[in-house]
């Protein structure tokens, strides 16, 4: 019976370590396809060799939709130094799936210069590595360097509230686009 408890302890403990390690950063960005209006879809490997910073929004939330704006303040600001913001809209719980119907008439609305495209919400958590009873806190933004590699995240278990200050990410932004990596 020690053996037994022992043992299923161990399993308990290893699996809450993979876990709790698939939100820290930096770690390697999961790959992730993000069908955009029109068809076309956009894998987030193809990105690579840029700076790019993943805004999962609903577009339902002013607060989202103002950090949308700054991101394509930052996007005109450093886009030839190859910066690359993504907006991926997923739909809320307990929402409607939308599939992404209203993102035409949201870009051309806020005149957003960098792509947005949509997911499910498990495709947001299969990428986030969130679990079932984490709150997910929107927007969420994720943080990845040129190697592609996640450097920072805004909600979650150890995230960074900061990104959403325009100032403290176009510093991150720029130590990232002078750093190569």
């Amino acid at each position: 019976m020690k053996k037994l408890l022992a043992l299923a302890t161990v399993a308990i403990l290893t699996a809450s370590a993979l876990v709790w390690s698939s939100s820290l950063v930096p770690r390697p960005s999961p790959e992730l396809a993000i069908p955009m209006p029109g068809g076309s879809t956009t894998q987030l490997s193809s990105l690579r060799g840029k700076v790019v910073i993943l805004e999962f929004l609903f577009l339902k939330s002013q607060h989202c939709l103002r950090v949308a704006t700054m991101l394509n303040e930052l996007h005109g600001e450093a886009a030839l130094q190859g910066f690359q913001p993504v907006g991926i809209v997923f739909d809320p719980p307990n929402d409607t799936n939308s599939h992404g119907e209203l993102i035409s008439p949201m870009v051309d609305y806020y005149k957003l210069t960098y792509p947005v495209g949509y997911v499910t919400k498990g495709a947001v958590d299969t990428y986030l590595g969130r679990t079932t009873n984490e709150i997910l806190e929107i927007p969420q933004l994720v943080v990845i360097d040129r190697s592609g590699t996640i450097r920072a995240v805004s909600g979650g278990r150890g995230g960074n509230s900061e990104l959403e200050n325009a100032a403290s990410l176009r510093k991150l932004i720029i130590t990232l686009l002078k750093t190569g990596s």
